[in-house]
């Protein structure tokens, strides 16, 4: 990631200059804006001292090491309990799984041994361990010890985070480490899921990490709690200090270290509260700046999201990705779980339309009714709707379940099929809900007689095959960022290839107009979903090649808004026909 300066004056050498402002860039893992101080919540395990202590003070060790893991397992407790009391279910696995993980007798037992073997001081002795069993889950590339490593080390960063109290002191029984920043930045070499989840209804307003992933846990978690987050941020523990003024500007992948007012006016940052002066709710219509309705709609992938989309008054779930609760457990989820489950979505979106994408599963989330062994290549090999079909036990549970929870919905409807190549597996699927429809009716239980039934377009086959898709689906969806990546042949993923999603490929947007002139003909409804959609560069291509329904996260829906309002679309049709018509790509400019 490149650091560069915001400002074109170096600092002054004199040790009274201010540091000058910076700009610092990462990847976009929860898309948004915020403003604030700088919190640090970092610690480097291999950073920390191994330091040896008497005999006489081994006890003292094993009795901090009992108290850390009191309070460690006292915090996600009460963390399980408020999530809980807030009806987000969602992430209570996760909280058990690491609950359990502060429990592990080899975990304790290596500490043990180090504190009263080699008189190792608690700090080193955990981050031994941990990095020991990081080291060796690496080595035998074992993806079960992996994801092993990874709680233990959640955990044992908890553990050492809490232990607050001098070296040679236990913490005071009863005491409670504090778990929650202040108002500000968060800024942190890595965050762990559990401390990602400590984060709901803390005075955070924005997170920035070094490192992180994209598409893990924490990940979506952030997502869900609408926080704005960045991370593969270089240089950001150098770069930035203790209450420096930060400015986030998460959706473009940007953090501002201590910008001056010029900047802050362009983004219409109030200093005082810290927000932007911009309205906090979508506005009833949504329009281009000449006029023409664009519906914004939102795509969630838990309930807090789409608590967050209602709050924003978003015209209803234009796509709902099923995934959570198959990754969460190691068995396949029952009927009765997933039905609860797609009840309490749909009584989140209090009769606005629902459309549930089904669960999208490749062998490298190693689910085992899923996938006996990971496949060479994942995304090209029993995936999506072709993994569903494979696994028709599952995909009758996930139609089942729908066909439930929906029978007294109000709303409108769908189900969406992801990564669709021809329209037999949309038959496929037809018939398999005629099915389960009628089993049903024969045991009369209460189920919904019509659903609308659609496609994803994220597959070069299904836009070859648009107009065949168009023909018989009910809607057609555009899943855009995969969409680029097969077409591209670019890991999305991957940040090398990161310049190849930041606008729209001309080859790209040829497929898109090739898509919405399909689906304009045949008078069939069309979505278009995915981080590239809110791209400040994309927006005027989206709507110049033909789409007026967008679905974002609700993180990005206010970003996303502003932009439609400033678009005029037939201003920009002549620049985006250019651009489709370019061999390679050039300098986009919308105007």
């Amino acid at each position: 990631m490149e650091t560069t300066s915001t400002s074109s004056q170096s600092a002054s050498p004199d040790a009274g200059s201010p540091p000058a402002p910076r700009l610092l860039r990462g990847a976009s893992v929860a898309p948004g804006m915020a403003w604030g101080r700088a919190v640090f919540r970092h610690q480097d395990l291999r950073s920390i001292p191994v330091r040896r202590v008497p005999q006489d003070g081994v006890e003292q060790e094993l009795n901090r090491l009992r108290a850390g893991l009191e309070i460690s397992t006292r915090q996600l407790q009460e963390l399980r309990e408020r999530l809980s009391a807030s009806g987000s279910s969602d992430p209570l696995t996760l909280i058990d799984a690491q609950i359990d993980r502060l429990k592990d007798s080899v975990f304790l037992a290596d500490v043990e041994n180090l504190i009263l073997g080699e008189q190792m001081g608690l700090e080193g002795a955990i981050a031994k361990v941990i990095l020991d069993f990081d080291r060796i889950s690496r080595i035998v590339e074992n993806q079960v010890l992996r994801e092993r490593a990874r709680e233990l080390r959640d955990v044992g960063m908890r553990v050492l985070r809490n232990l607050e109290a001098p070296e040679t002191q236990a913490p005071a029984p009863g005491a409670n480490a504090p778990e929650e920043p202040a108002d500000g930045i968060l800024v942190a070499r890595e965050l762990t899921v559990s401390e990602v989840l400590g984060l709901a209804g803390s005075a955070v307003r924005g997170v920035v990490t070094v490192e992180g992933s994209l598409t893990g846990h924490a990940a979506v978690f952030l997502r869900s709690l609408r926080i704005p987050a960045l991370t593969g941020v270089d240089d950001l523990l150098e770069q930035v200090q203790p209450g420096d003024d930060l400015l986030l500007d998460a959706s473009e992948g940007c953090l501002h270290v201590r910008p001056d007012q010029r900047l802050l006016d362009q983004f219409e940052i109030d200093v005082e509260d810290g927000e932007s002066r911009a309205s906090r709710g979508l506005s009833q219509e949504v329009t281009s700046h000449d006029g023409e309705a664009v519906q914004l709609s939102a795509a969630c992938g838990n309930l807090p999201e789409v608590d967050s989309a209602r709050n924003l008054g978003m015209q209803g779930v234009g796509l709902y990705r099923t995934e959570l609760l198959f990754l969460l457990e190691r068995n396949a989820p029952g009927v009765r779980t997933l039905e609860a489950h797609y009840r309490s979505v749909l009584s989140a979106a209090q009769g606005s339309q629902v459309v549930f994408r089904l669960a999208d599963l490749d062998s490298s989330m190693e689910i085992p009714y899923m996938h006996t062994e990971r496949e060479a290549n994942p995304a090209l090999g029993s995936a999506g709707i072709r993994a569903l079909l494979d696994s028709p036990v599952v995909l009758r549970r996930q139609l089942e379940g729908i066909l439930r929870a929906t029978s007294d919905y109000e709303g409108e409807v769908g189900i969406a099929l992801p990564r669709v190549v021809d329209v037999s597996e949309l038959r496929a699927v037809r018939e398999l809900l005629f099915e389960e429809r009628y089993a049903l009716k024969r045991d009369e239980q209460a189920y919904r007689e019509h659903i609308h039934v659609g496609v994803v377009l994220e597959t070069p086959a299904s836009v070859l095959g648009c107009r065949d898709f168009a023909d018989e689906a009910d809607f057609l969806a555009v899943g855009l960022d995969s969409l680029q990546q097969y077409l591209l042949a670019a890991d999305r993923d991957e940040p090398r290839m990161a310049p190849q999603f930041e606008v729209l490929h001309p080859f790209v947007v040829r497929a898109l107009e090739q898509i919405a002139q399909a689906a304009a003909e045949r008078s069939t409804s069309l979505r278009i979903y995915g981080v590239s959609v809110g791209r400040a560069d994309n927006v005027p291509l989206l709507l110049a090649a033909g789409f007026r329904h967008l679905c974002v996260s609700p993180a990005n829906a206010l970003a996303v808004e502003r932009l439609v309002r400033q678009c005029s679309i037939k201003e920009a049709r002549p620049a985006a026909q250019r651009w489709a018509g370019l061999s390679a790509p050039d300098t986009w400019d919308p105007s």
